[in-house]
C-alpha cells in the first residue's frame, strides 16, 4: 500500500460550505456554523476525490516526526498567529467588501514571535522567502517536543529519544479487527504526521486513562482506512454517520493520489461530536511492548514502563485499559 499523505496545511472540506447564523456546536462562543452544502468542492474534484482512500479522522492534536539535533524527533503543531493590531486589520478586511483584493501581510511586523526552533509546515506557500499565511491568517508550523518543556509534557510522554521510539496505536498487522499498542522506531515515522490522543487532549473523546494514570498515544494519519463508505453524496454520508457502527467517528479524511487531503467533519453535516460510543472503542486492543531488547530500565512513571507491566494483555476496548498496576 502506498504511503498516505501528511497534514502540512489546513484541509479543505469535501463539500462547498456555507455559513449559518447559529451558535457553533464545535467551538464555544462562535456565533455561526459552517455547514456542508450538497455540492462537491472544486478542490476535491481536482484532486480526484472519487479514487481517493477514505480514512478515519481522529480527534486529537497534530504532530510531525522529522529530524532535530541530528536525530528523529516528535514535533508539536504551533501555528504562528497575527498580533492584535494585525488581527484587527485582517478581520476588518474580511468584513469589508474588498474581498476581491488580497490582504497584504508584513510577516516581520504582523505576527507574534515564535521559538527560534519553529519551522513552517511543508506545504504552505512562500513569497520572497517568507511563508504566506492561510485564509485564516495563520502560518501553520511545528516546534520540537523537548522533554524539558512542560507545555508539551503529554507529547513527550509518548516518545523516548534515547531509544528513538514512540508509543503508537494501530491495527494489529495480522488481524484488522484488533488494535495494537506498541513501540515504533521514530525512524519508521520520519516525515509522517500523526494524531496525539489521550486523557488530556481535546476533552479525551475516546475515554483513555484517568487523572491519576493518564494515557496518551500516537496514531499515524491514514492508519484507519474506511472499507465500506457509501458514494460521495451528502445524504448518503449523513445516513452512514448516523446509522453505521463504522460511522461513529469524528470525520473522514480522503487521501488523494496527488498527496492532497480532503475532509468532512460530523459538524459539517450538522451532527454532534463527541459521541458516547466511538467506533475506535468498539474494537479489542492488545498491548505488545517487548521492551526487553532495549536492556534498559525505563523511568518507573513513564508510559513505556506502565505499558510494559501489562504487556501481552488484551482489553475489550481502549477505554478499558488501566495502568493502576
Amino acid at each position: 500500500m502506498r504511503r498516505l499523505g501528511s497534514v502540512q496545511r489546513k484541509m479543505p472540506c469535501v463539500f462547498v460550505t456555507e455559513v449559518k447564523d447559529e451558535a457553533s456546536a464545535k467551538r464555544e462562543h462562535q456565533p455561526f456554523k459552517v455547514l456542508a452544502t450538497e455540492t462537491i468542492s472544486h478542490k476535491a474534484l481536482d484532486a480526484d476525490i472519487h479514487s481517493a482512500i477514505p480514512t478515519e479522522k481522529v480527534d486529537g492534536t497534530c504532530c510531525y516526526v522529522t529530524t532535530y539535533k541530528d536525530q528523529p524527533y516528535l514535533w508539536a503543531r504551533l501555528d504562528r498567529k497575527p498580533n492584535k493590531q494585525a488581527d484587527k486589520r485582517f478581520k476588518n478586511f474580511l468584513c469589508s467588501k474588498e474581498n476581491s483584493k488580497e490582504f497584504l501581510w508584513n510577516i516581520e511586523e504582523d505576527f507574534k514571535p515564535v521559538p527560534e526552533c519553529w519551522i513552517p509546515a511543508k506545504e504552505i506557500k512562500h513569497l520572497k522567502g517568507n511563508p504566506v499565511p492561510d485564509e485564516n491568517g495563520h502560518i501553520p508550523g511545528w516546534v520540537p517536543v523537548e522533554k524539558s518543556n512542560k507545555q508539551y509534557c503529554w507529547h513527550s510522554s509518548v516518545v523516548n529519544y534515547e531509544f528513538e521510539i514512540a508509543l503508537v496505536l494501530m491495527h494489529h498487522p495480522d488481524d484488522p479487527g484488533l488494535l495494537q499498542i506498541s513501540p515504533v522506531p521514530l525512524t519508521d515515522l520520519l516525515e509522517q504526521t500523526l494524531e496525539l490522543i489521550g486523557t488530556n487532549i481535546n476533552g479525551n473523546p475516546y475515554g483513555l486513562g484517568n487523572k491519576k494514570h493518564p494515557i496518551h498515544l500516537l496514531i499515524p494519519h491514514g492508519a484507519f482506512q474506511i472499507r465500506n463508505l457509501p458514494r460521495l453524496k451528502h445524504n448518503d454520508l449523513l445516513s452512514w454517520f448516523e446509522g453505521c457502527r463504522e460511522g461513529k467517528i469524528e470525520g473522514i479524511v480522503w487521501h488523494c493520489s496527488d498527496g492532497c487531503l480532503i475532509k468532512v467533519h460530523r459538524h459539517h453535516l450538522g451532527l454532534s461530536w463527541p459521541i458516547p460510543d466511538t467506533y475506535m472503542n468498539s474494537k479489542p486492543v492488545i498491548i505488545n511492548m517487548n521492551l526487553n531488547k532495549y536492556d534498559y530500565t525505563f523511568d518507573t512513571k513513564c508510559l513505556f514502563n506502565y505499558f510494559s507491566k501489562i504487556d501481552n494483555q488484551k482489553f475489550g476496548r481502549l477505554k478499558d485499559i488501566t495502568l493502576d498496576v
